[in-house]
């Protein structure tokens, strides 16, 4: 019988996987592109086989066999995969927005092919981002920018804004933006001052009971520092989830509550709020 593993050797192997990592390498699809190899080249050989089969009876072969195109690990994977932080945001966010149909719509920083394009399929929406983005889709318009340095003309300039999971990259050199330890802050500060009285300001940030800055990735926030520190007296908060580290979803949760104290212990989820501004 095969001896388990030890402390040092578990320790080792995570070193490896985080050290190839960095490198571009996915351990976890290696090892499940290694296991679909097998029935891959079975499977081929039996399609060439009824191929052969059809050809020997007269039969025309509609579909002829094109180059391969291996997908080795798909049959390992959930299907559909409505799984992982981005999908219950994304979606979380989109049906916030999506019952609350502000005039206009603009977003900092989310994901275009998740959030952007849910609201895309209802509604305009504005897409502002420090690296230049081009897309012919219907209902998205790209500007380029850094929230760290709010133009003036943005000031309370739309009633309705979203930033998921961007945030916490601000500042951090990680997609071409200067490095400055407060950038989180300023585009906080920007962020809030481009709602206008009234509105809402959709966000997400990773969370969790050790606040903390992974470099050069993203910061992790503690839900009090939120709560007590940034939301101030410009914003209430309307709504409320959260995604913990299994990768499920619990929405309208109080983030005040005696669970909240602790960041419901979380070592890395998400936040999602929905907060609105205070009319003057």
């Amino acid at each position: 019988m095969a001896r388990p593993l030890g402390r040092g050797y578990k320790e080792i192997v995570r070193k490896l996987k985080n050290a190839l990592h960095l490198l571009g390498v996915d351990t976890t699809a290696m090892v499940k592109n290694i296991r679909g190899l097998s029935p891959f080249l079975r499977n081929r050989s039996e399609l060439r086989r009824q191929m052969a089969s059809k050809e020997a009876m007269g039969d025309p072969l509609d579909f002829p066999l094109g180059k391969i195109y291996p997908c080795l690990k798909d049959r390992f994977d959930p299907g559909g995969q409505p799984v992982g932080t981005y999908f219950h945001m994304d979606l979380w966010a989109a049906q916030q927005l999506f019952r609350a149909r502000p005039e206009r719509h603009v977003d900092v920083g989310s994901s275009v092919r998740g959030f952007c394009a849910h609201v895309a399929s209802f509604m305009e929406i504005e897409i502002f981002d420090i690296r230049p983005t081009r897309s012919s889709a219907a209902n998205m318009s790209f500007r380029t920018a850094d929230l760290m340095q709010l133009d003036e003309s943005l000031v309370e300039s739309t009633p309705s804004l979203s930033c998921l999971h961007a945030l916490e990259h601000f500042g951090l050199g990680r997609y071409g933006d200067p490095v400055e330890y407060d950038g989180w802050r300023k585009g906080w500060d920007n962020l809030v001052r481009m709602v206008q009285p009234g509105g809402r300001f959709y966000f997400a940030v990773p969370i969790g009971a050790r606040q903390r800055i992974e470099f050069d990735a993203h910061r992790v926030f503690s839900l009090p520092f939120i709560v007590n520190e940034m939301v101030g007296e410009a914003m209430s908060i309307e709504a409320f989830a959260y995604i913990d580290d299994d990768d499920e979803i619990h929405p309208d949760v109080d983030p005040r509550g005696e669970a909240a104290k602790d960041t419901f212990g979380l070592k890395w989820g998400a936040g999602l709020f929905v907060f609105q501004k205070h009319a003057v």
